[in-house]
């Protein structure tokens, strides 16, 4: 199994573990009369089973990582610093008040749209660049 595989195979036990903990949480108790569609019991075993191989999924998924985990957790940092700038409020000039005793208020940005516009399309290339090596080595490296 490659990275990419076993990334894949991450995510699915995420949602399935959700899964059995929601039989686990909607069908432990019940009315008597009520038919129990679930055993709690299994879905509890289930779901600690699951866990058990996420555990041992993302330990391999790691190890398997220690060489590339700069350019992963710099993915990550990336990510975050190109949302937050979006954010980022550029308006400059005179703008309608929202507060009734003052009818115009002037603003002037210190980083401008453009400035702001350049900063995120440079952080975007870099996010593209690192992302495609991250696939090549998630595409090409098997777990031990």
């Amino acid at each position: 199994m490659n990275i990419k595989q076993a990334l894949k195979r991450k995510n699915k036990l995420v949602g399935e573990i959700a899964q059995e903990f929601k039989k686990v949480s909607q069908y432990n108790s019940i009315e008597e009369k009520n038919e129990r569609p679930y055993s709690a019991r299994e879905s509890m075993k289930n779901w600690l089973g699951l866990t058990e191989e996420l555990i041992t999924l993302k330990c391999k998924i790691q190890a398997a990582n220690s060489s590339v985990n700069d350019k992963i957790y710099r993915l990550s940092e990336l990510k975050t610093q190109c949302k937050m700038l979006k954010e980022l409020g550029c308006e400059s000039g005179t703008h309608y008040s929202k507060w009734p005793d003052e009818k115009y208020i002037t603003k002037v940005a210190e980083i401008g749209i453009l400035e702001r516009d350049k900063m995120v399309k440079n952080i975007e290339t870099q996010i593209e660049t690192i992302q495609d090596e991250l696939d090549e080595w998630n595409h090409k490296t098997i777990l031990n």
